[in-house]
């Protein structure tokens, strides 16, 4: 069988807009915000805020849209009938075919972001912009352009210097500077959160030293857990979705070997932190994502299709009864 072309190293021929993509995606949002129970204000920078959860109830609808335009435009989002043995409720979906640039250089919550008495982590496209974080070095990838879209996890919206940093931070002029906010605990924030699957497996694959370039799509589902009465619970219950009942497919090319290799070390499993819900876990260590074993942040489940060879490869599995557990507290 011939081999499979690799993709191409994102960005390298100027095609990849991820600003402009996300942008593009923005649309719908600021054209009805009513429809999908937002507010969209423009911040006395000239920053253009789109509330998808803060002060207003958010959807099923900007949520998808929040996942989405944090993969640029480049990823597909919905809300899908779950696995009852898993969870009796619906799960959130991704499938990508430009997994690198939709969650490495775009989802992947990089961006630790603080102002006077706000803290955000940033995601979506403006990363890309900015092209700070040792990440893109190693993925070969920053983009210019004169916007940026970003997305705040954060429970309040940014004031005019936080927005003024970030702009200043990206390069561009406030006024082209779109940003989204939603706290954890709120619907469209924990769809965009639990839709990360995909990233999360990426992410623990390219901390491994996997060569991401050999990944060429990828899907992934976990179960979307009720909405959290705050924050912190918000937190738990959304890497718990991922963590225990998280499950990806991922279509890669290269050898056998190296999959099976490196596919046990891939699931949440791998870590000696797994088996409790997440929110345990993070008092245990005080509330420092950065104390808790890194080998934890992936999903439940991995499969690694190689599509030159044929074969297939499944590693983990899910936790039902840490979800429920997690999701009834």
């Amino acid at each position: 069988m011939p081999a499979v072309a690799r993709p191409p190293a994102i960005g390298h021929d100027g095609s990849v807009k991820l600003n402009q993509q996300a942008r593009h995606r923005c649309q719908p949002l600021l054209d009805q915000a009513s429809r999908f129970r937002v507010a969209v204000t423009c911040e006395e920078s000239g920053a253009q805020l789109v509330d998808c959860g803060v002060h207003t109830t958010g959807s099923l609808g900007a949520g998808i849209a929040l996942a989405e335009i944090c993969l640029a435009g480049m990823g597909k989002v919905d809300v899908v009938p779950g696995d009852p043995s898993v969870w009796p409720g619906p799960a959130v979906s991704i499938q990508t075919d430009q997994p690198l640039a939709a969650c490495m250089a775009s989802q992947y919550a990089g961006w630790q972001i603080a102002g006077t008495d706000f803290f955000a982590m940033g995601s979506g496209p403006m990363r890309a912009r900015r092209g700070r974080e040792k990440l893109f070095d190693e993925i070969g990838y920053r983009e210019s352009g004169d916007l940026a879209v970003g997305v705040l996890e954060a429970g309040k919206l940014p004031a005019a210097d936080v927005c003024q940093h970030i702009a200043n931070d990206c390069g561009i002029e406030s006024e082209n500077l779109t940003l989204l906010v939603a706290p954890t605990a709120s619907l469209a924030g924990t769809i965009q959160v639990v839709a990360r699957s995909v990233e999360t497996a990426l992410h623990k694959m390219h901390e491994l030293g996997f060569d991401l370039q050999r990944v060429v799509s990828g899907f992934g589902a976990a179960p979307l857990p009720p909405v959290a009465g705050d924050d912190m619970q918000g937190i738990g219950r959304t890497n718990d979705a991922v963590l225990y009942g998280g499950a990806v497919t991922l279509w890669v090319t290269g050898d056998d070997e190296s999959l099976c290799e490196l596919g046990p070390r891939i699931p949440s499993a791998a870590s000696t932190d797994h088996g409790q819900p997440f929110a345990e876990i993070f008092a245990r260590y005080e509330r420092d994502f950065y104390k808790i074993d890194p080998l934890l942040f992936s999903p439940a489940v991995v499969r690694l299709v190689n599509v030159e060879s044929g074969r297939n490869y499944q590693f983990g599995n899910v936790l039902p009864d840490v979800l429920r557990q997690s999701f009834e507290s």
